[in-house]
């Protein structure tokens, strides 16, 4: 059984369709890694899967409330220490307890640290750090060891492997080796959409422009 399923999705950027045709499941346990070169529509997919924006054509299927979705944004209140903003998200999703979190991702040295006096890196990892006190089961990423360094790319590694290991799934769209030798890969580019005239998605443009 999968914990996320695309079956011919098509996503736009711009009222344009980017990607199309596109399909596939991760299940419990699995992680799956997108590549393609930037603009291919890495971060559109993500954002239509986080239900930010409608897919043009397609099936998107998921449990309710599985879904934690990390952007580029690290979502922190700066006035606020380190565990006052992981509390506050631990509040939020009703989980309360942000010790785990803060061991995994090596802030409980930064506990009391106002999150305006963090370097990028330990931002970052704040902002991963929120993932943990989610309880969600599906983690859709985009760049996610953006401003980290090879040792806390390490750590994130780590906190993906044990979230798979608790029957958790994770898909990471990102440029770089995670050392996830478990994760699957999908490349994008065969799903880049064609323009209307070589066969692409013809029924948005008919009903936008027909």
């Amino acid at each position: 059984m999968s914990l996320l399923a695309v079956e011919g999705l098509c996503v736009s950027r711009g009222g344009l369709p980017v990607l199309e045709g596109l399909s596939f499941a991760v299940a419990p346990g699995e992680a799956l890694v997108l590549r393609g070169p930037n603009g291919i529509g890495k971060t559109t997919l993500l954002r239509t899967l986080a239900g930010l924006q409608p897919p043009l054509a397609g099936a998107i299927s998921m449990p309710p409330e599985a879904m934690a979705y990390a952007a580029h944004a690290d979502g922190l209140k700066s006035t606020l220490s380190v565990a006052e903003n992981l509390g506050f998200w631990a509040s939020v999703y009703a989980t309360h307890d942000i010790e785990p979190a803060l061991e995994r991702m090596n802030l409980v040295a930064l506990r009391d640290r106002a999150a305006m006096s963090l370097s990028a890196g330990q931002k970052r990892r704040l902002g991963l750090a929120r993932l943990l006190v989610t309880g969600r089961p599906v983690w859709v990423l985009d760049e996610p060891t953006v401003s980290l360094d090879v040792a806390s790319v390490a750590l994130f590694a780590d906190a993906v492997r044990g979230h798979l290991a608790t029957g958790g799934a994770a898909l990471i769209a990102t440029h770089i080796d995670l050392g996830l030798a478990e994760a699957r890969v999908l490349d994008l580019g065969p799903f880049k959409a064609k323009p209307p005239e070589e066969g692409g998605f013809k029924g948005h443009f008919d009903e936008a422009f027909g």
